[in-house]
């Protein structure tokens, strides 16, 4: 994979790095010396990733909606970015059915402003627009792995603002992108990792139930998704990026999930994180009658292995303990998140 050295005095502009990918990402191009500008709301939960990084202070933070056009292009016209990392997205399935709107309004328009500023400007070099796994038609065969040439279309609005994000990534490559500026996207699987505090997830579920010393509540034991550590999808997007700048015959569509063995049902999450954890953490299968979710998602990785020589760092079990090792250092320690974020990045990144 890519040495992220590469990175260093280029001119990076990230949406949504107030979010947990998002400040995980900027850790690291900050670290590798890159001048990030960042555009997104205000950190979406208390506490939040992004302030207990410390990134902020190393970076151009930018509070704004990618719903607002004519402010982010404002924005992008004075940072003059390189390349281009978009994250930005209400990322939650069950906020989708509470608000499809917004869920539409911020995947769908939000993608086409920030392509917008990338059409309108010059001296961008490299787009990757971050997607999902659920962007598929699902009927949900058994031990199915989705390909790259799949049918689109996700059930459930935030999976179907995503299909829709992809369609629209696929229109301005073929109408306006080419000859200078490389465009890609990248469909990933679920992430884990230390610092995740949204709602809904089954590990923050499972970080908040063992901090009060309750048994957590799993609605959906039994449905399989590609779980892995948030530095894998993250290592894969920093390499897109950086070969599609170097040669745009990289431009393209890559799946970014793990391998088989990391595909696992909730219920098996759950309780591996129960054995990372130790004493005191229990959970219990009780659906809760919730709208639609697919019981069975899995990725064909193959095409990310072929094109970059990719292979998982960081299996399943690995993930979980080193989420589980993140978490309890910020409840003895918040002020050693920074160091122990280097730490992983390191680890993950330069040791062999």
């Amino acid at each position: 994979m890519s040495n992220i050295n590469f990175y260093k005095g280029k001119r990076v502009f990230v949406t949504g790095h107030t979010g947990f990918k998002g400040a995980w990402l900027c850790k690291i191009l900050t670290d590798a010396g890159a001048e990030v500008t960042g555009y997104a709301l205000e950190p979406p939960t208390k506490p939040n990733l992004f302030a207990l990084s410390g990134v902020e202070k190393r970076m151009r933070s930018v509070i704004g909606d990618v719903r607002d056009f004519a402010h982010m292009y404002e924005i992008f016209q004075e940072c003059k970015p390189e390349i281009v990392f978009h994250l930005a997205a209400q990322p939650i399935v069950r906020e989708g059915y509470r608000d499809p709107r917004y869920t539409y309004e911020t995947n769908v328009m939000g993608t086409v402003n920030l392509l917008e500023c990338v059409r309108l400007s010059k001296g961008v070099k490299s787009v990757l627009n971050v997607t999902t796994d659920k962007v598929y038609f699902n009927d949900e065969t058994p031990d199915h792995a989705f390909r790259e040439d799949e049918p689109l279309d996700g059930y459930d609005p935030y999976s179907n603002s995503k299909s829709c994000s992809e369609l629209v990534t696929h229109s301005y490559k073929k109408s306006f992108f080419g000859n200078g500026v490389a465009l890609s996207t990248a469909r990933a699987g679920n992430v884990i990792g230390g610092g995740d505090f949204a709602p809904d997830r089954i590990i923050p579920d499972c970080v908040r139930a063992a901090e009060r010393g309750e048994t957590l509540i799993v609605r959906n034991p039994y449905s399989t998704r590609p779980y892995q550590h948030v530095l894998e999808p993250l290592a894969v997007y920093l390499e897109i990026a950086e070969k599609q700048y170097r040669d745009e015959k990289f431009a393209g569509y890559y799946n970014v999930g793990p391998d088989v063995c990391d595909c696992v049902t909730t219920g098996e999450l759950a309780t591996l994180f129960s054995k990372a954890w130790g004493g005191g953490f229990a959970w219990e299968n009780r659906a809760d009658g919730g709208p639609h979710e697919a019981a069975f998602l899995q990725l064909d990785n193959t095409k990310i292995k072929a094109t970059f020589g990719w292979s998982p760092r960081w299996h399943i079990g690995e993930a979980v303990r080193k989420t589980v090792e993140w978490t309890k250092v910020y409840l003895k320690d918040k002020e050693r998140i920074p160091a122990e974020m280097e730490a992983e990045i390191d680890e993950f990144f330069i040791r062999k």
